[in-house]
């Protein structure tokens, strides 16, 4: 007898993993994306029907695309009793077990933590007898747990003695060998920490996962001490998902031209460039803001953007808009105001505009003949940790509210390792300031003879 064939699709820009189970011939979905289309693909793929679709939780990174996969393929939608949502969906409690197709059966544990009402789904193979994994969505994750914040800061220390006690009950009901596979934990901001792992088993988990191997106290502790800022856009995707998202709209939006991105842009609405930001520094249209698709774009342009406020997007290709789309719509941002692909001197009729980039080892020498301004738009959390001397940290998502409080002059802006500057240094060229954009890693800083802080306790 065959093994069951679990199919893992990655949506590595918000650090997620969605979850096809099937045996042959029938299947189910954990967590699926808002374009199920992916999924329906890989259901053709491998010959196989969906019957179940299951929710480990009310998702707070994206918008869900559970009911419009069944609604779309007949599926059967499992979604936890206790959560008060909108539409028609097949309630599922604690201790519950869900058979599909002959071989397959689920038994959903109640592992609040992430959430009041989450829930992990332990999957069993009838045929060989086998616990094959459990889906722990925002629970257990790779040497992690999911974050307990984004309920509010007065359920904060409550879901995180949820989440010790939930994983503990996991790594209790579960034999060793039983695989663990998240929703959460590749890079999202709903996991606490971050791991470099790329699979792992409840007796893994056991030996290296601070929630597993930590008393209670020192495990909240320390939890509640690393919890650092998350996207603005969050605040929208629960009730998104409580509401009951349809299907995305994928086709083209309208074509426009210089004069209205022209008009667009004096609106104050947002005409973002999707080219790289080496591209980008060395010529675009003024006023647009650069969210580059090779990194954190739908991150960072649903962080940073007033909700609501109408999107263009800028491509060299049609392929390079309908990336962007798809990553767009799995936050609720469902429909761009037009685009434009080409190259800038397409999209204005007026002179383009520039700024340098440069590394950390040129700001180190053009400080010592003229004064700059530094400007670090990391997260709170990584300035306190190591900082260049003298420099002015404002977080990249409270940038564009507090310009009034970068000095004026010439603004020498800088992250990690470069994407966040360029989007900095957008919103500050759009704004009319000069600005340089530091095209470096942080590592070469302190290497390059610029004078670092301690880390501050």
């Amino acid at each position: 007898m065959t093994d069951l064939t679990i199919r893992t699709l990655e949506t590595e820009s918000l650090g997620d993993r969605s979850y096809l189970v099937h045996d042959g011939e029938v299947a189910l979905v954990v967590d699926p994306q808002r374009d199920i289309d992916r999924v329906l693909e890989l259901a053709a793929t491998d010959g196989v029907r969906i019957t179940h679709v299951f929710e480990t939780h009310i998702h707070n990174d994206y918008v869900t695309g559970g009911l419009a996969l069944a609604r779309e393929t007949g599926a059967a939608y499992l979604v936890n009793r206790a959560d008060d949502v909108s539409f028609e969906r097949t309630p599922i409690d604690d201790g519950e077990v869900v058979a599909v197709g002959s071989r397959m059966r689920l038994t959903a544990l109640a592992t609040p933590g992430h959430t009041f009402t989450h829930l992990s789904y332990a999957l069993r193979d009838e045929g060989t007898g086998t616990d094959v994994g459990v889906f722990t969505g925002g629970s257990l994750l790779f040497g992690a747990t999911g974050r307990p914040d984004l309920l509010g800061d007065e359920n904060t220390e409550e879901l995180a003695r949820h989440q010790h006690t939930s994983a503990h009950r996991l790594a209790d009901e579960l034999p060793d060998a039983t695989g663990v596979f998240p929703t959460h934990g590749f890079g999202s901001f709903c996991a606490a920490t971050q791991s470099d792992a790329t699979e792992s088993t409840i007796g893994r988990e056991k030996e290296s996962n601070p929630v597993l191997t930590q008393d209670e106290e020192t495990y909240v502790r320390e939890l509640l001490d690393g919890l650092g800022a998350w996207p603005a856009y969050y605040a929208h995707m629960g009730p998104a998902n409580t509401a009951g998202p349809d299907a995305p709209d994928l086709s083209t939006p309208s074509r426009a031209d210089a004069d209205e991105l022209r008009t667009r842009i004096e609106a104050g609405e947002w005409v973002v460039d999707l080219r790289n930001r080496t591209a980008f520094a060395a010529g675009h249209v003024r006023g647009t803001l650069n969210f580059g698709l090779d990194g954190g774009f739908v991150t960072y342009l649903g962080w940073l953007i007033a909700w609501g406020t109408p999107v263009t997007l800028l491509g060299e290709t049609a392929e390079d808009v309908a990336q962007a789309q798809r990553e767009l719509v799995r936050i609720g941002i469902d429909r761009p105001a037009a685009h434009a692909t080409g190259s800038p001197q397409d999209w204005t009729r007026d002179e383009l505009a520039s700024f340098p980039t440069a590394t950390f080892a040129d700001l180190n020498q053009v400080r010592h003949h003229r004064e700059v301004v530094i400007l670090d738009v990391r997260r709170t959390d990584e300035h306190t940790s190591e900082a260049i001397e003298g420099a002015l940290s404002v977080p990249l998502h409270e940038l564009a509210d507090r310009l009034d409080q970068v000095p004026a002059g010439e603004v020498w802006v800088h992250c990690a390792s470069g994407y966040r500057a360029s989007v900095g240094a957008s919103i500050l060229d759009a704004a009319g300031r000069r600005v340089v954009a530091i095209d470096d890693d942080f590592s070469s800083a302190g290497k390059s003879g610029l004078q670092l802080t301690e880390p501050q306790e």
